[in-house]
């Protein structure tokens, strides 16, 4: 994923690719080796299927597979338009540096989390 937009800056050098697709991960290896892949960053897209994304809490991770889902489909409608403009690496850096931690991730979830509980206010009863 290329540092084209604001959002896509929160995986910039922090994301990977898992390129061995082998089908539907039926073997406790196979998820050894997509965390393998994964490493230390917050999300990996897997060739062949999709993206991953982790965090240090679930509000977190589930913002981070938002905003990547996001940033994926702003990359493929701009490439789609013509040349794109990659952010510098400097400023994808400093970008990365002020939205990419959990507690951005977190923070960034809530207003969805409220929405989410209050149209299904019965849901984790």
């Amino acid at each position: 994923m290329e540092p084209l937009t604001q959002d896509a800056c929160a995986f910039y050098e922090d994301h990977a690719l898992f390129d061995d697709y082998t089908g539907v991960v039926l073997e406790t290896e196979e998820g050894r080796r997509i965390a393998q892949a994964l490493g230390s960053h917050k999300a990996v897209i897997l060739r062949n299927h999709g993206l991953l994304t982790v965090g240090g809490s679930v509000d977190a991770a589930a913002w981070w597979f938002i905003t990547m889902e996001r940033s994926c489909q702003a990359q493929l409608l701009a490439k789609a338009a013509g040349p794109t403009v990659r952010i510098t690496h400097e400023n994808a850096k400093l970008t990365h540096g002020q939205i990419g931690d959990d507690t951005v991730g977190w923070f960034n979830f809530q207003p969805l989390y409220d929405q989410i509980v209050a149209a299904e206010p019965d849901l984790f009863d």
